[in-house]
């Protein structure tokens, strides 16, 4: 069973975001650009290709990311959002809309401007490692500061040390094959880390490893956003995944978003028959939270409780709490109560899952 992170749960976005897509497209095929804000534009996706021989990959989409959230996009093969997460740091180029960074537009800037955005604000770690076969591990993750013009030995120091926040200590004068597959994803991590960046893009990264070793990266992302704190935005197709490490969760279909929101949200209340179908054999108990299940403190004065719980607190931990006793849990976030859990709104969550 997957251990459920709370910690992020009750993530906050603070300020102005720092990734916004504004109505993006990406539409391949000839006179691609006449497609957009045509009556062709609201064709399905064999529709359009049959009538123009353009396939619309990403449809008219719109998001934020704030400051330190990680947003996950999934979705199916072919629904696009390898696509979208490349036209963040323009790998291609948005048919229409804006993408912008801080505010700043990046499908308007030259190509200087562009690369210095991807060499000191975006990182992305990709599924294929694309390590340098003959050079040595601490160069591989240190090639991003080459680039920038970093001293060597400056930039083996940095290399050196994001090596050791990945947990490859001591490895840094060994060669690519002599790595696992999870050891060499490590190095990739590392590598995406080195130059500080502002903003982590993830492409299905962990999708080429087997179970074990894709859970102890994922906890690596999990621990790494604990400590640094990076804005990431996060690929995959596998919903297990992104209920564990996205604040929030976009699912795509055919080009454009279907649902966003918290995990939570999307596991209690999908937005139609797809995502349901998508969240059918999800454990509910180990995605809900207080806040989801809890009923509103009203006419509580006088009352006892059996203990004060965060509305984050998932589900699946709440169960001791309420089987050790016959009194409800108060939800109490900062100073105040405002919510009230008790045995059976948990145990109706809980058997849920067994329906």
């Amino acid at each position: 069973m997957a251990v459920w992170h709370s910690f992020q749960r009750g993530f906050r976005p603070l300020g102005d975001a720092t990734v916004s897509c504004r109505n993006v497209w990406k539409v391949y095929g000839p006179k691609a650009d006449r497609i957009v804000g045509s009556p062709d534009a609201a064709l399905s996706r064999q529709e359009l290709l049959e009538k123009t021989g353009c396939v619309a990959a990403v449809r008219d989409v719109s998001f934020d990311v704030s400051e330190g959230e990680v947003f996950v996009v999934m979705g199916l093969s072919g629904s696009g959002k390898s696509t979208l997460v490349r036209m963040i740091n323009r790998l291609h180029d948005p048919t229409a809309g804006q993408v912008l960074i801080d505010g700043e537009n990046v499908v308007e800037l030259d190509d200087e401007h562009l690369r210095d955005i991807r060499r000191r604000k975006i990182s992305m770690v990709f599924q294929h490692f694309g390590l340098f076969p003959h050079r040595r591990i601490v160069e591989n993750v240190a090639y991003g500061l080459e680039v920038q013009g970093v001293e060597k030995d400056e930039r083996n120091a940095k290399a050196t040390e994001v090596l050791d926040t990945v947990g490859l200590a001591g490895w840094g004068n060994s060669y690519p094959d002599e790595l696992s597959g999870g050891m060499q994803q490590r190095v990739g991590l590392a590598r995406a880390l080195a130059t500080d960046p502002q903003i982590m893009l993830f492409d299905e990264p962990f999708s080429a490893l087997d179970p074990l070793i894709r859970r102890d990266m994922q906890d690596e992302v999990l621990k790494l956003q604990r400590e640094l704190k990076k804005t990431m935005i996060f690929i995959t197709h596998d919903l297990m995944e992104a209920l564990k490490l996205g604040n929030r969760i976009a699912i795509m279909k055919d080009g454009a978003f279907v649902q966003v929101g918290t995990p939570e949200e999307v596991v209690a209340h999908p937005a139609d028959s797809y995502v349901a179908d998508f969240i059918r054999d999800v454990p509910r108990a180990y995605v809900l939270t207080a806040r989801t299940i809890m009923e509103p403190a009203t006419g509580s004065n006088g009352q006892s409780y059996g203990s004060d719980i965060s509305p984050d607190t998932v589900v699946q931990e709440l169960l001791p709490l309420v089987v050790n006793s016959d009194l409800p849990l108060r939800v109490i976030e900062g100073d105040v109560t405002i919510g009230v859990v008790d045995r059976t709104a948990v145990l109706t969550a809980m058997l849920e899952d067994v329906g």
